[in-house]
């Protein structure tokens, strides 16, 4: 079996080549610590909707954006040791986060989130069927976390994905390998 680090190797290498109907100018790298900005706005804008109906005034979101971003991503390297951190660029820029983790017995989808306007584009449709394509040739099931009211959770049903219990406020959804 791989290492943690080179599994993370691996997994960039998934979508370092060209698969099936890539978007044009389409890469993903490893992220940095000079992608902060982005990934924190990334993580800003999936809160949008509750911070809207919060009543905080833009000082107290920002802390709230600030604390929950880092306690996040503290968490995501502490229980995902080896998982890839990848940026997802268009034509350069960042427009994306992708964050998986292989394991022993599952592949781990941990985070893909893109910016508003890239949402709906079929850039994460695209994502994900490279990862299944990926998983299937391994025989490897791929996990999620999602919340119920998040609209990624009826794609994930779609997706084939099956809710396997209630983990607090988060589903977890498994999809089996298929060839």
């Amino acid at each position: 079996m791989l290492q943690p680090a080179e599994r993370a190797s691996a997994l960039l290498e998934l979508f370092a080549s060209d698969w099936p109907q890539r978007p044009a100018d389409l890469h993903l790298r490893p992220e940095s610590e000079a992608d902060l900005p982005l990934l924190r706005g990334l993580y800003a804008s999936t809160r949008s909707e509750e911070l809207a109906r919060s009543g905080w005034d833009d000082t107290q979101q920002q802390a709230f954006v600030d604390q929950q971003f880092s306690a996040q991503r503290s968490h995501y390297r502490q229980h995902y040791p080896g998982a890839a951190f990848l940026v997802i660029e268009h034509a350069g820029a960042g427009i994306g986060r992708l964050y998986l983790h292989w394991g022993r017995e599952e592949l781990r989808l941990m985070e893909i989130t893109l910016l508003p306007e890239w949402r709906g584009r079929g850039v994460a449709r695209q994502l994900m069927q490279q990862m299944i394509d990926w998983s299937a040739e391994r025989s490897l099931p791929i996990t999620l976390h999602v919340e119920p009211f998040n609209p990624a959770h009826a794609w994930y049903r779609r997706l084939g994905f099956d809710t396997l219990e209630v983990r607090g406020v988060y589903h977890f959804m498994r999809r089996e390998a298929q060839s």
